[in-house]
């Protein structure tokens, strides 16, 4: 089994600010880059924070120009970066949650949520999910949030081969418990591994639980963050181990 090192970039989110948000996202891509990190995901919608009233005016073709920064810089670390953005296929139509995945081979995949939480179909359609991602010898299904809450979900991404199911997540500490259940459970039951990627505090009226966490393909947990704040928790499979740590992005 060949080497993968894959993180939760664990990012806060500035309510509408592109441009900031943007920036730190760049600063999380050039410290994983420093780690050795092939596969960063960030939380659900970690361009916009989760702000469904403002998705309508920011939502974006995925080709959409103001990415360019993003793109470049994954292209020159080498880094594979799936951002969340609320994202249109195609003009005129709703708005959907996507995770693109800002590939470091300049490439661009496209994934939108399938199953939308509990008052977000006021402000977004359900997506139609995306291909897996290929990062070297490994197959990576990704998830947006509620998408886990479907067992369905994670049983067709192990049933078509994927070997790590990746979820960007805003999930509060009233959910953690049973979410983060959820997610090892996956891990068990499916002989994959998992990682989840929370945002790191309040956005959008909700405080998130931080909390980001890598399970390894038998459930057992790798590394988590103790807690909110911006943090990049990185998990590095050698030889079919794993070892994981938690790494500040205070300074780039």
């Amino acid at each position: 089994m060949s080497t993968l090192t894959v993180a939760a970039a664990q990012s806060l989110s500035i309510a509408g600010d592109l441009a900031a948000n943007i920036a730190a996202h760049l600063r999380f891509m050039t410290v994983a880059a420093k780690h050795g990190v092939e596969l960063l995901v960030f939380p659900e919608l970690s361009l916009t924070g989760y702000e469904g009233q403002l998705a309508a005016d920011m939502a974006i073709d995925p080709q959409d120009a103001v990415l360019q920064p993003l793109r470049e810089r994954a292209q020159k670390l080498g880094i594979n970066a799936v951002v969340g953005m609320p994202i249109r296929l195609k003009e005129g139509s709703q708005a959907l949650i996507g995770a693109l995945t800002l590939g470091g081979d300049g490439s661009l995949e496209v994934y939108s949520k399938q199953h939308l939480h509990t008052g977000e179909e006021r402000f977004f359609a359900p997506g139609s999910g995306g291909s897996f991602l290929r990062v070297g010898s490994d197959s990576v299904a990704l998830a947006v949030c509620a998408d886990f809450s479907h067992a369905s979900h994670a049983a067709t991404a192990a049933g078509h081969g994927a070997n790590l199911y990746a979820a960007g997540v805003l999930i509060g500490e009233s959910g953690y418990h049973a979410d983060s259940a959820l997610l090892k459970g996956y891990a068990e039951k499916h002989s994959m591994a998992v990682l989840m990627a929370n945002h790191a505090g309040l956005t959008g009226g909700w405080q998130s639980a931080g909390r980001s966490a890598i399970w390894s393909e038998n459930g057992s947990l790798v590394v988590a963050a103790p807690g909110a704040g911006e943090l990049l928790v990185i998990a590095r499979r050698d030889a079919g181990e794993w070892q994981g740590r938690v790494v500040s992005v205070a300074v780039a």
